[in-house]
């Protein structure tokens, strides 16, 4: 890996942008650190960026040759504005961009399935990340790792279907070569833990780990919708809760090699990520 320019890295405080700032500066890469409160960042250089602020984009641009992109956070039309971003991006120099997309959703199809659809017209060098769904869902900020600290309960309509949960370590390692390495993956790349799990069975790992139980309530689509409504737009809480009912008919029950393929070590396992991050604290 040749050290050169400086890597845009969007998000750079949530789960994966974190994640892979982290990894760069590691590496002695140049990272400049965007979100949207600016926040210091240990060896990188912050930037004050918001997709829905344009003003904020030329700035965080600025001397950047390559860019990792995550996608405003609860919007279903994310492409309305990251698609005018990266038109920019290309004009201020920037000859690479790494795409945090889902395996939930293919190119062309819906919310950031319109920017993958883009991206290699945009750029020569390029890559699409598409993680099964965050161990740390049940362990971080999300909803679920909410709903098992207060009650001990995950809520899902993805009844007894089974997910390649992968964990967001895994992706920003993955990230890091699709960002650094000489050629560019220039294709979509699906992640996935080692192998594909029932959220009871994250359930009964969850338990063993905290020491507290933990179950999984089986809910409907239409009752998935209405507790998402109340937090998400109706738009957004429909295309989650369909996500779940996908899960429910085998969609996610798939595992790949593309993280031990990239990345030369295995993916780690949920019991591995759970212990890390849970079992030092209190119950």
């Amino acid at each position: 890996m040749t050290v050169t320019g400086t890597t845009l890295v969007i998000g750079a405080t949530g789960t994966t942008g974190s994640r892979t700032a982290a990894r760069l500066i590691a590496a002695g890469r140049r990272v400049r650190a965007a979100g949207r409160s600016a926040a210091a960042f240990p060896g990188a250089e912050p930037v004050r960026f918001d997709w829905y602020e344009p003003d904020t984009h030329g700035p965080a641009l600025a001397g950047a040759d390559r860019v990792y992109l995550v996608p405003p956070i609860g919007d279903p039309d994310p492409a309305a504005v990251m698609l005018p971003f990266l038109d920019r991006a290309r004009a201020a120099g920037v000859l690479r961009a790494v795409l945090l997309s889902s395996s939930a959703i293919p190119e062309g199809g819906p919310a950031v399935g319109r920017v993958h659809r883009a991206l290699p017209d945009l750029f020569a060098q390029w890559a699409v990340l598409r993680p099964s769904w965050f161990m740390q869902n049940f362990t971080g900020t999300h909803a679920h790792a909410d709903s098992v600290r207060a009650d001990g309960v995950i809520r899902t309509a993805a009844g007894a279907g089974r997910v390649g949960f992968v964990d967001a370590d895994d992706i920003a390692a993955v990230a890091v070569r699709a960002l650094t390495d000489d050629r560019a993956p220039n294709t979509d790349l699906i992640l996935t833990g080692p192998r594909a799990l029932a959220h009871d069975d994250i359930a009964a790992v969850l338990t063993d780990v905290t020491g507290r139980p933990v179950v999984h309530h089986h809910l409907t689509h239409d009752a998935l919708v209405e507790r998402l409504a109340g937090a998400v737009p109706r738009e957004f809480a429909v295309m989650l809760a369909g996500m779940d009912r996908a899960i429910a008919e085998g969609s996610e029950d798939r595992t790949t090699d593309t993280v031990q393929r990239l990345t030369g070590r295995p993916p780690n396992d949920f019991r591995t990520v759970a212990e890390r991050e849970l079992s030092a604290r209190e119950p």
